[in-house]
């Protein structure tokens, strides 16, 4: 939480965008062509996001980070009873307000933080990857689909079929950046179908000759959760969901990269570059 002697509104949404700013995300061009309300709002759920992503990721011991992010539990709660006090929630206090977003997805997000927040990980099956990619994307996609104006159906649609596959894209990308933090995404049941022990040294799973086998079972499902938020995408109004296609084209950019590279030499790192992400920009209509 941040104890920030900030008074005025114009104070607070400074804040936000200045954590935005700080991240050296694409996010911000992203969302700098939005209505002002519009533009606010999505700053303000990035900072929230950011803030409870930074603690799960920090160095402090997990009985720490798990006090921090019940701090944001009763910020959250403050929140919806009209008394904020942290800046980035009082940032989101007039989107909470003019788009309806809902408690439930912010409380998801600091569910899936808490996943994180301890000194290893490692998921069950299928069904615990996929609630941990509900948590920490498809909740962060049905706030922004309640701020885009989405209908609901299409909306949350959007929001599942674009948060697994930003998601999974993500796991695949950071593989060893995770094991570095003691992580393991890849489920156990899907190591095991591929003759990989689940429970072994997190080095010996990643070098065993059949977890790309892993790797390219969760590429697919990835590409066919892609082509689902495509064709749900193709259903709304163009201009409500141009943040959602950039999103969406730098990560399936971002996963086309990592199947030309391939499985076996994971420290090799793939990105879009600043050109290639102006070039997507520009393509759906970011900049005039």
């Amino acid at each position: 939480m941040n104890d920030v002697p900030i008074s005025s509104e114009a104070d607070v949404f400074r804040h936000v965008e200045a954590v935005v700013r700080r991240a050296g995300t694409s996010f911000y061009w992203g969302m700098r062509r939005l209505p002002e309300d519009k533009r606010r709002a999505m700053f303000g759920i990035y900072a929230f996001c950011r803030e409870v992503d930074d603690i799960a990721d920090g160095d402090e011991p997990e009985a720490e980070k798990m006090r921090r992010l019940g701090q944001w539990r009763g910020e959250i709660e403050r929140l919806y009873g009209d008394q904020p006090r942290d800046p980035v929630a009082r940032a989101l206090l007039p989107a909470v307000k003019r788009f309806g977003l809902r408690k439930k997805d912010f409380r998801a997000v600091i569910d899936g933080m808490e996943m994180d927040a301890g000194a290893s990980l490692r998921l069950a099956d299928m069904d615990e990857l996929n609630r941990y990619c509900d948590r920490v994307a498809c909740a962060v996609g049905r706030l922004s689909v309640c701020v885009f104006g989405i209908d609901d159906d299409n909306g949350r649609e959007i929001a599942f079929a674009l948060g697994q596959a930003l998601q999974l894209t993500n796991i695949l990308r950071d593989i060893v950046e995770d094991a570095e933090r003691g992580r393991l995404y890849i489920p156990a049941d899907l190591l095991s179908a591929h003759g990989i022990d689940p429970k072994g040294a997190l080095t010996e799973i990643y070098g065993h000759a059949r977890f790309p086998e892993a790797c390219e079972t969760l590429e697919a499902v990835a590409r066919r959760r892609f082509d689902q938020a495509r064709a749900a995408i193709r259903k709304c109004d163009p201009e409500k969901v141009r943040p959602a296609v950039m999103m969406m084209e730098v990560y399936r950019r971002i996963l086309d990269k990592l199947t030309r590279r391939g499985w076996l030499n994971l420290g090799l790192q793939v990105a879009i570059s600043k050109p290639g992400k102006l070039w997507i920009a520009l393509r759906y209509g970011f900049f005039p």
